[in-house]
């Protein structure tokens, strides 16, 4: 089956309509009628096929990825912004594509496969340790808190924040790196959602 079958195919027996999985895709209702009758675009992007994929419950070869490299680790890209900042509002949390490295270096890190995330960091509340634009891994297996600051990616009233993060009592107390940054007062700790602990860092020279 090629990709363009295996999408009408597969949208028929989810019962969804091409023009709905265009919506939810993030494009308009016609592109994906456009993509499987008419072949145009002649392939998908990779954070369509992404969406597609997770939503279909397929790997993403079988709407024309590339095979993923035998042994690899896939680490998947989450489409958000862990705001080292005021803060990113998310509704939810979109796998739009992965990275794939060598098991191990998951092993080095301490993190079963399959635990490892990617999310982009925005602002300088975290700096000099984390700037604008670095890719944060992130052990969503690990969310364990104590009365020691740990560096995590949370979900606080709805907004995506990396943060140190330290658990006193019924409280939290998170802070950031930056001195000049306005600190946050402690809150309950059933306020917040942790994520996963930030395990490394990588950072694109331009």
């Amino acid at each position: 089956m090629d990709v363009r079958t295996t999408i009408a195919a597969m949208a028929e027996s989810r019962g969804a309509s091409l023009a709905a999985l265009s919506r939810m895709i993030g494009r308009n209702p016609a592109y994906l009628q456009q993509f499987v009758q008419r072949g145009s675009p002649k392939r998908l992007d990779e954070a369509a096929r992404a969406r597609l994929a997770a939503f279909f419950g397929i790997d993403e070869s079988e709407l024309g990825a590339p095979p993923r490299e035998a042994g690899m680790v896939a680490v998947r890209r989450i489409d958000a912004h862990a705001a080292a900042g005021p803060g990113g509002l998310v509704e939810d949390d979109r796998v739009v594509g992965e990275e794939r490295v060598d098991p191990r270096v998951a092993a080095r890190l301490g993190v079963a496969a399959g635990a490892l995330t990617m999310i982009t960091a925005r602002g300088q509340s975290m700096e000099p340790l984390i700037h604008d634009g670095d890719a944060l891994f992130v052990d969503s297996g690990d969310r364990r808190l104590s009365s020691r600051p740990g560096l995590f990616v949370l979900r606080l009233d709805g907004v995506l924040l990396v943060k140190r993060v330290a658990r006193i009592g019924f409280e939290l107390r998170i802070t950031s790196d930056n001195p000049a940054t306005p600190p946050i007062a402690p809150v309950r700790a059933d306020r917040a959602e942790i994520i996963g602990r930030v395990v490394r860092l990588a950072r694109s020279l331009k």
